[in-house]
């Protein structure tokens, strides 16, 4: 692989934002005089990724990491900012008649392998629809030797393509998933959490599948998990999200060893850690707050004991500071402890 497709960016997410209507019913609004509700699901998130390298995306539950991946396959349009697909408007293009041209180059894995698959189709099927649906192959021996090619190669046997999704354990139906998205030879996989279903030793088995495949065919990924552990052994560069934006964005090399925001400090500092064992560990404090009623300014500042009045009242911007992207007041100002919380 060259040094330029490891550089340039193969997707470029431009200030992408997505709100949804969740007002109550017009009659209800009338009579109770409630207003309009809409939730900023993501709010404003640009990053890039190089083409054959990994961006994770990690954050609680509810940060938008979800909103994401789907903004990018085209499940949902966004509100507000661009994706760009190797210069290439994508939105734009998932709205022509011949969106099938940009779709195949994009897949998706989802979280759930019981939820993905249909259980009423057999694996031959199953795999074997994207080279329909594309018109990649149309030949039923052809068709039918491609999927035992790429049933094999996620360390399945072609003889398992007669099996209906239920003979399957999770991480066999995750392989399966992971087959049918490579069908169409995409070049960009958005993975939404597809291990956080799995058991920790069939996780590990899952992700050097994922990791094999990604160095055999150039695979570029945005890989988005809740599990930090996970992502250590996946990501080359990790975004933290908390309530839709972006609030840090470095190499994980970096983040993993001198986090900046106080939010990645107190995600890694809750980790357990055998190299730290007999010291005292901070808990994640607080919860994320309701995103229909965000706090003023920067919306982790209930939960940050560096906060003062400029983070209660104004947003940070994310910045530039020492090769991170960091959205936080107190670090651009110089006001966090210098030593870092690194991870052993």
């Amino acid at each position: 692989m060259t040094e330029r497709s490891n550089t340039t960016p193969l997707v470029v997410a431009d200030d992408l934002a997505c709100s949804f209507d969740v007002s109550a019913p017009w009659l209800n609004r009338v009579l109770e005089g409630k207003p309009r509700q809409r939730l900023h699901a993501v709010d404003g998130v640009s990053f890039e990724i190089p083409r054959g390298q990994t961006l994770a995306l990690v954050g609680e539950s509810g940060c938008g990491k979800s909103t994401v991946a789907r903004l990018l396959v085209g499940l949902y349009p966004p509100t507000r900012g661009h994706f760009t697909f190797e210069g290439q408007d994508a939105h734009q293009a998932y709205a022509q008649r011949d969106s099938h041209l940009l779709r195949r180059r994009i897949q998706m894995i989802f979280q759930d392998p019981y939820a993905s698959l249909n259980p009423r189709w057999r694996v031959a099927d199953i795999v074997a629809e994207p080279l329909r649906e594309h018109a990649i192959l149309s030949d039923a021996a052809a068709i039918e030797q491609r999927v035992g090619e790429l049933l094999s190669s996620v360390g399945l046997s072609p003889l398992d393509m007669k099996k209906y999704p239920h003979q399957f354990s999770g991480g066999q139906r995750q392989r399966i998933s992971i087959a049918r998205a490579l069908a169409s030879n995409p070049e960009f996989l958005v993975c939404d959490e597809p291990t956080s279903a799995l058991d920790v030793s069939v996780q590990a088995q899952v992700l050097n599948i994922m990791k094999d495949l990604q160095r055999r065919h150039g695979l570029t990924y945005l890989f988005i998990s809740h599990n930090l552990a996970v992502v250590r052994h996946v990501s080359d560069r990790v975004g933290v999200m908390y309530l839709g934006r972006l609030v840090e964005l470095a190499d994980k090399a970096t983040l993993f060893s001198q986090p900046a925001h106080p939010y990645t400090r107190m995600l890694l500092d809750a980790i357990p850690n055998m190299h730290r064992t007999g010291q005292s560990r901070t808990p994640v404090q607080g919860e994320v707050p309701n995103p229909l009623n965000p706090p003023t300014g920067c919306a982790f500042h209930p939960r940050c004991p560096h906060a003062n009045e400029r983070c209660r009242a104004e947003r940070p911007a994310l910045l530039s500071l020492r090769g991170v992207q960091v959205a936080c007041h107190a670090v651009q100002e110089g006001r966090l402890p210098t030593q870092p919380t690194p991870l052993g």
